[in-house]
C-alpha cells in the first residue's frame, strides 16, 4: 500500500495522512473532488466547456 502512495506524489501524501488518521471516511470526498477538477480542466478546450460550465 505505501509503495502505491509513494507512487502518487502529493495526492499520495494526502491519501496516506488521511489513512493514518483513521479519516477513511473523507477519501471518497477527495476522489469526487479530484474528478470534478479532472473533468473542468480536461472539458476546458473542448466544444463540451459550456454545456459542463451549465451543470455549476
Amino acid at each position: 500500500m505505501s509503495a502505491l502512495f509513494d507512487r502518487l506524489g502529493i495526492l499520495g501524501e494526502l491519501l496516506a495522512f488521511l489513512w493514518q488518521r483513521k479519516l477513511w471516511w473523507m477519501i471518497p470526498m477527495v476522489i469526487v473532488l479530484v474528478l470534478v477538477l479532472a473533468l473542468l480542466v480536461f472539458a476546458q478546450g473542448s466544444a463540451v466547456a459550456p454545456f459542463i460550465y451549465t451543470l455549476f
